[in-house]
């Protein structure tokens, strides 16, 4: 069945390989997409969905340097070339849509106010375009300033759909924006937006609306991370964790978008089963930065009914025809993990295809 059809919102994938969003900073200090950018999203355009790497809607929500954006005309064209590359060989392609939140420094955002739901900087470094520099303790955004992020995660959307893009995914994982509102640790607001988990998902829930209303819930997925604990957006409290999360996927349930994807290490487990049965509607699954999905694992996924599709990640950026590969069970290219996050063709288009001998 991982090899068999499914429909995402309007989408029909002739797969359920998911490209998981993979950021690879190729971007340049201005945010755009050059030809590099293009071929690598090319060369994968066989999975059934790609999820682009995160992109920030607003300059303020750049989180790391080569990111690319979706705020200028430049980058807008870029990622025009990125989307009809990919629809020319036949694929599909979402674009994650991503604000930082305080997982930034404004040596890498070009000066703007770092932001989140407190004034709680995270402990440790990050990378900038001057070098790695303490995070900073974030601007706790006031209730004007939420409408006004909502609408850069709308205008993000837009501009994405504008670009080519056949949908978007919103990132509320991994520590970021979104996910900082989630969590206990990142959110200490004592507000309508802060303390109990029905007012913690407001925000995620407000922006998953307003995009889905601005370019149609058959568009928009959404990532979440529960119980991920990275970047010090950290859920200790199990039933806590457990409470929040059944709640936003009930928020969002009735809007009838394309997908909700859940990154975390046991898919087939309580809390993210639970999950897919709140949410009642196409369900991604992905283990997690800490696992290496095997093709064994996906299939079972699937075939168990634990998903609709699974989201890999390595396996996808050292080989650009994994499905052919998983689909022939052939060996695979190993991932180079030195050139993840550094510039250029090598490690990013350079992964041979199978040979065949």
């Amino acid at each position: 069945m991982l090899f068999s059809p499914v429909t995402i919102g309007e989408l029909k994938l002739p797969n359920r390989l998911v490209m998981a969003p993979l950021t690879r900073c190729r971007s340049g200090e201005q945010g755009i997409p050059g030809s590099v950018v293009v071929e690598h999203y090319r060369q994968r355009a066989t999975l059934g969905l790609i999820v682009s790497e995160g992109t920030y809607p607003s300059h303020a929500g750049q989180g790391f340097p080569g990111q690319p954006g979706l705020v200028t005309k430049e980058q807008l064209a870029g990622w025009a070339n990125v989307t009809a590359a990919v629809h020319a060989e036949g694929g599909r392609i979402f674009a994650q849509v991503m604000h930082a939140g305080r997982v930034t420094h404004e040596d890498t955002n070009g000066g703007h106010t770092v932001v989140g739901p407190s004034a709680i900087a995270i402990d440790g470094e990050t990378r900038t375009y001057q070098g790695k520099r303490p995070y900073p303790v974030p601007h706790a955004l006031t209730d004007a300033e939420l409408t006004d992020v909502v609408q850069e995660f709308v205008q993000g959307s837009l501009n994405a759909v504008s670009a080519g893009f056949d949908g978007v995914e919103l990132h509320s994982a991994n520590g970021y924006l979104l996910h900082e509102f989630l969590s206990p640790a990142a959110n200490q607001r004592d507000d309508s937006y802060g303390g109990s988990p029905e007012n913690r998902i407001r925000f995620v829930a407000d922006v998953v609306n307003a995009v889905a209303q601005a370019v149609g819930p058959e568009r928009v997925g959404l990532r979440i991370s529960p119980e991920h604990n990275i970047q010090d957006a950290t859920e200790l409290d199990r039933e806590d964790l457990r409470q929040t999360y059944a709640l936003l996927a009930e928020a969002i349930a009735p809007l009838g978008l394309a997908y909700l994807s859940v990154l975390h290490n046991d898919p087939k487990g309580s809390l993210v089963q639970e999950l897919r049965q709140r949410f009642n509607g196409t369900f991604l699954v992905n283990t997690g930065f800490g696992l290496l999905t095997t093709r064994e694992e996906a299939i079972s996924l699937v075939a168990d009914g634990h998903a609709d599709a699974v989201v890999v990640g390595r396996p996808a950026i050292a080989n650009p025809d994994l499905l052919r590969r998983w689909q022939e069970n052939l060996p695979l290219n190993e991932p180079n993990p030195a050139t993840f996050y550094s510039s250029g063709a090598e490690g990013y288009t350079d992964y041979p295809v199978y040979e065949s001998a």
